[in-house]
């Protein structure tokens, strides 16, 4: 049966905090929250299921915005209509990345952040991203375009850091000449 999370709001203290390592093995309560946040990014991005459960859509979510203050974050990309891929990154690290700079032509969403907010972020076209998978094996993965601007945006849960906290407030938005938008 389906339970919705409770996803913390932006105004909480909690998500303004660095992250600490999590350690193995991962308690089942870790797990089933791995498990609820599956769930939860992909019923929310297919309309059927956001509909039903009230899903606003999502493809990330940091143990941060569920209140827990442990580096491990939740990726659902879907690949295909669909068809999803999940990554599950415990203590992840991005350790190379593109000089090439991308932003999201629509700007940034956050499931913590219940509010529209303008801006483009300036993010890596490209990442590398080291940690360890549910089980504590060392795990890789390279990342490119939509799925690196997740990667970056979850790893910046981890420390405390919202979308908008890299919006220029002197220049909020790009034209396709300063950085390429996707």
């Amino acid at each position: 049966m389906f339970k919705k999370l409770n996803i913390l709001d932006e105004k909480d203290p909690m998500l303004r905090k660095k992250s600490i390592p999590a350690t193995f093995p991962l308690s089942k309560e870790d797990k089933n929250l791995i498990q609820g946040a599956i769930d939860e990014l992909t019923y929310s991005q297919i309309e059927e299921y956001a509909e039903k459960y009230h899903l606003r859509p999502g493809m990330g979510l940091a143990f941060p915005q569920l209140g827990k203050n442990k580096r491990i974050i939740v990726i659902v990309y879907e690949v295909e209509e669909g068809i999803f891929d999940n990554y599950v990154f415990i203590n992840p690290k991005i350790i190379s990345n593109s000089e090439e700079m991308v932003a999201a032509e629509a700007g940034e969403g956050c499931l913590s952040v219940n509010r529209e907010v303008e801006g483009h972020v300036p993010r890596y076209a490209r990442v590398t991203v080291e940690g360890f998978d549910e089980d504590g094996n060392k795990i890789r993965c390279r990342a490119r375009e939509d799925l690196a601007i997740a990667f970056q945006h979850e790893i910046d849960h981890l420390d405390g850091i919202l979308f908008y906290d890299r919006i220029d407030p002197n220049k909020p938005f790009f034209t396709e000449m300063e950085m390429r938008l996707i």
